[in-house]
């Protein structure tokens, strides 16, 4: 029998005990969970860039998953709290401030519910801390089979991040940066379909202009000179830019936000 998954997302660093006791709650709960560290480090109160780490890394995981997401500028306030089952089979709780924006428009809701039984919480709950006291025992509970619809009402409308899309006209997509990774590398809303759909089976024509910098396209970061820009498709399927064993986000200046332009 396989044991159940718990993925933990949130910007408590690796510091205090916030991480460990969440652990420790579930772990209390049901001691068969498979805990797995999706990332701990987004940037405080970064609830646009936990919806991209969230979307980046769900679908690997095996069906079933409990994904709990803890980035919450809003804990301790009238906020609720969500519980979504998608279609493809996953289970997300999170606090009810776009961050599940990107895994839900990606794979869709079956129910979304919001999480208020208290008797699948601990008996004191801290409004500081929901995420140890509220979210980390529903997922063991979930877990251990307890339905969806046990955890509280029907949520018919949630709230969602306003996303910029790329666009194209003519010969040309204009997108901007939406996530920079450790790395320095710039990923886009441009899509690998959106660059195929440009470039036809062209590929290295296309240039783009990011940063006051136009670069070639390749098929990967060894593919360029050290220090050399350059633009790929990145391993999510979007666009990436990138300075071959360098920082593209240093060494060009880009920030989330960011505009490029990519033309034949």
């Amino acid at each position: 029998m396989k044991r159940p998954v718990i993925a933990l997302l949130t910007d408590f660093g690796g510091e205090d005990f916030f991480v460990s006791s969440m652990k420790g709650v579930i772990l209390g709960i049901n001691p068969e969970v498979n805990l797995v560290d999706i990332t701990h480090r987004v940037p405080s109160f970064g609830v646009e860039a936990a919806a991209f780490q969230l979307w980046a890394s769900y679908r690997f995981f095996p069906e079933g998953t409990v994904f709990v997401v803890v980035v919450d500028p809003g804990v301790g306030s009238h906020r609720e709290v969500l519980l979504a089952a998608t279609q493809g089979n996953y289970f997300f709780i999170a606090p009810d401030n776009g961050v599940l924006t990107r895994v839900l428009q990606d794979d869709p809701p079956r129910a979304v519910r919001y999480l208020q039984e208290k008797s699948y919480f601990l008996l004191e709950i801290s409004r500081t801390f929901e995420g140890r006291d509220c979210m980390a025992p529903a997922a063991a509970q979930l877990t251990l089979g307890v339905p969806c619809e046990k955890f509280g009402p029907e949520c018919v409308s949630y709230i969602e991040l306003d996303l910029p899309e790329a666009e194209m006209g003519g010969d040309a997509i204009t997108g901007q940066v939406v996530y920079i990774d450790k790395f320095g590398n710039a990923i886009t809303n441009v899509s690998a379909q959106q660059l195929e759909e440009l470039a036809g089976d062209r590929m290295y024509v296309l240039q783009c202009e990011a940063g006051g910098v136009v670069m070639l396209f390749k098929e990967s970061y060894s593919q360029g000179e050290k220090g050399q820009p350059l633009f790929l498709i990145g391993s999510v399927g979007l666009v990436e830019l990138a300075v071959c064993e360098g920082s593209a986000a240093g060494e060009l200046g880009l920030c989330i936000g960011a505009a490029l332009r990519i033309a034949k």
